[in-house]
């Protein structure tokens, strides 16, 4: 890395850190010699500059993967193991670098910027666990037979990781996919790449072998599709929007390799009559401010019975009202972000929604030279609105009434994602049965916790496969069933 003046993509930066590509333990730089910056959403100034990849630099990495992937399938869970917690403790050795390098490119509050990073070495030292426990299975075939399966790594695994939890939901899928003994190339998005080459160092230091894990940054058209396409990566893991996964999911259709796809959602937040108020606009106010509604699993669409949709509403807008930019709540990401959500707003007003608060970005004040949008609360929502229907991806919250429980049912259902959901009420019962009926991956009952410990995916265009919790470690695995026949002489000894 330097600090040398350069024309990058998008104009000339001076003095910005400079990365290179990760690949095979050492930082290389772009074949093409193209660099790009990244920016800071909370004054548009540059943060760095990062290597501009395309296919060639995808074909160095794939090389290296390749060359390592052998060695480290034939390493032993307890070997895997001992280096995976490694690099976990090395992210906590070195929690400021990574924490700076996130809120440089993304904005993030500190504290939210911690708990992520936190949370990465959290996948690291959890799949170092989880990974010694992995097993086939023997299978019963009479006395004449000794049957059972494995679970083998398919080699090199694509990892695409997306700008709004860059480096944590990367590392949700680098820890179970190197458990499992695959070797891994990640491309992050080129918005916020810093914080992802930052840790591969950090990994390389910790003793994973070179090869093992790579880092290639650039565009998804340049980078992405050629790590997709590329004949050595046998699986791919992608995060990010329902048409980019389209088009991954036919490249790989056409190559006839799995994938594991979270394309976001559109998640409901069911709240009945009967339940505790106050802590359910928390609820709904946390979900709007968590990264300004930048999560997939965001609960944004507030389904709310009728005889306390008021009370609600106007606990969640007085929550939301006292916030401060740069302070509660951080900026949008990237700027394409930042006008699509400007256009649901003009969008909202056109279809007659109500905005009891917020419904605008900042226009005076430090906030106003970033991208700050302030939190909004719309009523008057009806299910056929865009703000109702399309992912928001912005601190923005709708709220939909019912007037019964199957109406509550079908409201939470009315959506083509299946992500996330919450439902809160007095009756747990209720609660219980709400959450087998509503089509989502996820669902939390008056405030249950998920965490790395949980799967997580989606029903629907919410995307396919799981990860995070035990069951992802064998999405990274292929079952191999082995079957021995016994001679005779062997089954009297």
């Amino acid at each position: 890395m330097t600090n040398e003046t350069l024309d990058a993509v998008g104009g000339a930066s001076r003095g910005a850190e400079r990365f290179d590509h990760w690949i095979d333990g050492w930082g290389a730089a772009p074949v093409g010699g193209a660099y790009r910056p990244t920016t800071s959403p909370v004054d548009r100034s540059v943060s760095f500059e990062i290597a501009d990849g395309d296919g060639r630099d995808v074909d160095a990495a794939a090389v290296a993967a390749s060359s390592a992937r052998h060695a480290w399938a034939a390493t032993s869970t307890a070997e895997r193991s001992d280096l995976l917690r490694a690099v976990g403790t090395a992210v906590r050795e070195n929690l400021d670098g990574l924490v700076e390098a996130e809120i440089a490119e993304t904005g993030k509050l500190v504290a939210h910027a911690r708990a992520e990073m936190l949370s990465c070495a959290d996948y690291f030292e959890y799949y170092a666990a989880v990974v010694r426990t992995m097993h086939g299975e023997t299978i019963d075939q009479g006395p004449g037979q000794h049957t059972y399966t494995r679970h083998e790594p398919f080699g090199v695994v694509g990892i695409i990781a997306p700008w709004n939890g860059p480096l944590n939901q990367a590392s949700r899928g680098i820890a179970p996919a190197l458990a499992a003994g695959n070797t891994v190339i990640v491309k992050p998005s080129e918005f916020t790449s810093a914080a992802t080459l930052r840790f591969a160092r950090l990994a390389s230091a910790a003793g994973l072998p070179h090869g093992v894990l790579n880092v290639v940054t650039g565009t998804g058209p340049a980078a992405g599709a050629a790590l997709v396409r590329h004949d050595a990566v046998r699986k791919v893991t992608f995060t990010g929007s329902v048409p980019t996964g389209q088009v991954i999911a036919g490249i790989a259709a056409e190559r006839v390799i799995p994938l594991t796809l979270e394309l976001g959602g559109k998640s409901p937040l069911v709240v009945f009559g009967d339940a505790d108020l106050d802590r359910a606009a928390l609820a709904a106010a946390t979900t709007t401010l968590m990264n300004s509604g930048q999560v997939c699993s965001a609960t944004t669409r507030l389904i709310v019975e009728r005889s306390a949709q008021d009370a609600l509403l106007g606990r969640v807008s007085a929550i939301l009202e006292q916030k401060q930019p740069g302070v509660d709540f951080g900026p949008i990401i990237t700027e394409p972000q930042f006008e699509k959500v400007l256009g649901f707003f003009e969008s909202a007003a056109e279809a007659g929604a109500t905005a009891l608060t917020g419904g605008a970005c900042y226009r005076q004040g430090a906030a106003a030279s970033g991208r700050y949008i302030a939190p909004t609360v719309y009523k008057d929502v009806t299910p056929d609105m865009r703000i109702a229907r399309e992912e928001i991806f912005g601190p923005v919250l709708v709220s939909l009434p019912f007037d019964g429980f199957d109406e509550a049912i079908t409201l939470a259902n009315d959506t083509e994602y299946g992500l996330a959901a919450a439902v809160w009420t007095g009756d747990v019962a209720r609660g219980l049965r709400a959450a087998h009926l509503i089509e989502a991956g996820q669902v939390a009952v008056n405030g249950g916790v998920m965490t790395q410990e949980t799967p997580f995916g989606g029903y629907k265009r919410s995307g396919y496969g799981r990860e995070k919790g035990a069951a992802a470690v064998y999405e990274y695995t292929q079952v191999k069933t082995v079957s021995l026949g016994l001679a005779p002489q062997e089954l009297v000894s």
